[in-house]
């Protein structure tokens, strides 16, 4: 893979010449997007849906919490060695490896109820347990790999059309993340025993996990893979943090922030629907001259509202990919980051304020659709991480990147937990809120923007 090769210049017109020009998907870029299309649906699939898992499996909403600071604990260590990996032995191999790991993390979550609880040293060990080991090797294509998915885009896209490339690869990610929960929805609804019907959600996760890492596997040409410096162990992280690109700085902080709030609360959106509000859907739709009664439990309407939430990223993303390349980078970021920081009290309040006026589902479906305007930024966001970076330091800075946010964040969802579980929900949501606003200002008055979109 060449620095800096476009379109223009490799391929030949062909009948999805336009498609891979407007959506600057290069050969690698699009082998790339169809394997985070793979672990996309698997992992949205069930991530989504543990935390309603682990109540299922006898967890408190503090141990959620929990849940989710070790996967924030994950985010943070796995995107920097995932970064040196890939830059010295290959995205291919690198991508290969931590989709094997991932997919024996859905093997272990589907696994989990089946072993039970057990006794060790007077000490019983719960089934949900299992959950947070599956974790550990579940998040490895989407952490480790992070570095790596960056380097294929950088790499395989012209630095004027970063935020169309990643755009590409964030179109095929959010239809799995579209498809996904609507998948996981049909299969809960199969069986009036949610641990039941969520193992065959996991079964599905275990095999398009083995799929993705078959096709990137056979597919991807790992021929003009960049390869970086071998890792240099702590004093090379060191030296990476020092010389992190200025125009980050920023940026890093700012992020931090609105992720930090979103961390609070994120694991909880699922409880919101199931348990705080308990909101299904009962109605009759009438269609071709026949009616037909629709009835969804929490649950598996959970699985739609995530899929209306994708559908609306998915219409807007790449128009704002292409509004970037007129107004820059920083003002479609802030805006993303803006609608992150208000969803939690839109979320917490909307449904009380409003639902006297509304059916409670059709709030919920209107608080979903606007969650997803915060993936307006997401490309954006994407191309002003690793624009800065030098020819065979994008995994590495990518990796620095979050290294540095996911470790603040780490306890973002244990203090959101302690909230939830101990004050109240609304509180919990509230202070997210707030957090994520100040992390949005900061942006928008020191935030830089990347020269090729000045």
């Amino acid at each position: 893979m060449t620095s800096g090769r476009t379109a223009t210049e490799t391929d030949e017109p062909g009948p999805l010449y336009a498609f891979r020009q407007f959506f600057a998907l290069e050969r690698d870029v699009l082998v790339l997007s169809l394997a985070m299309f793979a672990f996309s649906l698997g992992f949205q699939m069930t991530n989504r849906f543990l935390p309603e898992y682990l109540v299922a499996l006898g967890a408190s909403g503090f141990v959620v919490g929990l849940f989710g600071t070790v996967g924030n604990v994950v985010s943070a260590v796995y995107p920097y060695p995932g970064g040196a990996v890939s830059d010295r032995i290959g995205s291919r191999y690198a991508l290969t490896l931590f989709g094997l790991v991932s997919t024996l993390g859905f093997g272990l979550w589907l696994a989990a109820p089946g072993i039970g609880p057990l006794s060790v040293a007077g000490l019983t060990v719960e089934p949900w347990i299992w959950i947070f080991a599956g974790l550990l090797f579940a998040q490895a294509w989407k952490s480790f790999g992070l570095g790596a998915t960056f380097a294929v885009v950088k790499q395989a896209t012209d630095p004027s059309r970063l935020a169309a490339g990643f755009a590409s690869t964030e179109t095929f990610r959010r239809t799995a993340f579209l498809v996904g929960p609507v998948l996981a929805a049909v299969l809960i609804g199969l069986r009036a025993e949610f641990t039941a019907s969520f193992r065959l959600v996991l079964a599905v996760g275990v095999a398009v996990g083995a799929l993705g890492t078959l096709v990137q596997h056979v597919l991807y040409d790992a021929s003009g893979d960049s390869f970086g410096d071998s890792f240099a162990g702590v004093e090379r992280i060191r030296r990476d943090l020092r010389e992190m690109p200025a125009p980050l700085r920023p940026l890093l902080v700012g992020d931090t922030l609105v992720r930090f709030a979103n961390g609070m609360v994120y694991v909880f959106f699922v409880l919101v629907v199931t348990q705080f509000f308990q909101v299904g859907l009962d109605t009759t739709v009438a269609l071709g001259g026949f009616s037909y009664d629709v009835s969804l439990s929490p649950q598996a309407f959970f699985g739609y509202l995530l899929g209306v939430e994708m559908l609306v990223a998915l219409l807007i993303m790449v128009p704002a990919s292409k509004l970037a390349e007129r107004v820059g980078l920083k003002p479609v970021v802030a805006v993303g980051f803006a609608v992150y920081a208000v969803f939690p009290v839109v979320l917490i309040y909307a449904p009380a304020l409003a639902g006297s006026v509304l059916p409670l589902s059709a709030v919920m479906v209107a608080v979903f659709a606007f969650s997803g305007l915060r993936f307006a930024g997401l490309p954006s966001h994407k191309a002003l991480i690793v624009g800065p970076a030098e020819s065979g330091s994008g995994g590495r800075v990518t990796g620095t990147y979050y290294l540095l946010r996911n470790t603040v964040v780490i306890p973002s969802a244990a203090v959101g937990g302690y909230l939830w579980d101990f004050v109240s929900p609304e509180v919990a949501f509230t202070v997210a809120a707030v957090i994520g606003l100040v992390g949005t200002g900061y942006f928008l008055a020191f935030g830089e923007e990347f020269e090729a979109y000045a």
